[in-house]
C-alpha cells in the first residue's frame, strides 16, 4: 500500500486548499493509500524566521518528515496573485536539497476563483518539483470558480471536474506504487 501526501499549499485559515484537500484524501483513501494531510497552516514559520537555514529546526524537521516519507505528493495549489502562495516555497526552501523531491511521484491540482483554476500557480511551481528531480504526474486537475463546483459535504458538484480528479486519484495511485516497485530498496 502506498502512502500519500496531500499538501494544502496556503497558511490562509479556513482555505478552500485545506477543505479540497480533506475531500480529496477521502478519494485517495477510497483507493486503499494510506494518506496524511499536510497543512500549511501548521507550518511552525516561527522556526524560520530569520532564514535559519542548516541549523537544527526540530519543528520544521517533525512537519516536513510527513512529505518526506511519503511514497508520493499531492500538492493542492491555490493561485495567489497569479502564483502560489509564498509559505509553499518558503516550505520547499526549508526541505533538504537536492533529495527532498528526488525522483518522487508528485501530482497538482489547482484552485482558484478564477477561470483558469490556478493554472499559473502550478505550472510555476511544477518547475521547481522539475528542478528537483520529482516524477510529475501528467493529469493535471484544474478547479476554476472553485466556489460554484466545490461543496464541502458534496465535494466537486461539475461532473466533467469530478471524473477528471478521479482519473488523476486513480492513475496517481498507480504510478506511486508503480514507481515505489520499481525503486530499488536499501538492504
Amino acid at each position: 500500500m502506498s502512502s500519500i501526501a496531500i499538501v494544502s499549499g496556503t497558511d490562509r485559515p479556513g482555505s478552500r486548499a485545506l477543505k479540497v484537500s480533506k475531500y480529496i484524501k477521502t478519494l485517495y483513501e477510497e483507493q486503499g493509500a494510506e494518506v496524511e494531510l499536510v497543512s500549511l497552516e501548521d507550518f511552525p514559520i516561527r522556526e524560520a524566521y530569520g532564514g535559519n537555514y542548516g541549523k537544527s529546526l526540530p519543528e520544521i524537521e517533525a512537519f516536513r518528515s510527513r512529505v518526506l516519507n511519503a511514497d508520493g505528493i499531492v500538492m493542492v495549489v491555490p493561485e495567489y496573485n497569479g502564483s502560489f502562495p509564498g509559505i509553499l516555497k518558503l516550505f520547499i526552501d526549508y526541505l533538504p536539497f537536492p533529495e527532498a523531491f528526488d525522483k518522487k511521484p508528485i501530482a497538482f491540482v489547482g484552485e482558484a476563483a478564477g477561470a483558469f483554476g490556478g493554472l499559473r500557480a502550478v505550472e510555476q511551481l511544477q518547475l521547481i518539483c522539475s528542478y528537483r528531480n520529482a516524477h510529475i504526474f501528467p493529469e493535471r486537475v484544474f478547479l476554476q470558480r472553485i466556489q460554484k463546483i466545490f461543496d464541502e459535504k458534496e465535494g466537486i458538484t461539475d461532473e466533467t471536474i469530478a471524473e477528471l480528479l478521479d482519473s488523476q486519484v486513480r492513475g496517481f495511485t498507480n504510478f506511486v506504487s508503480t514507481l515505489a516497485y520499481n525503486q530499488p530498496h536499501a538492504s
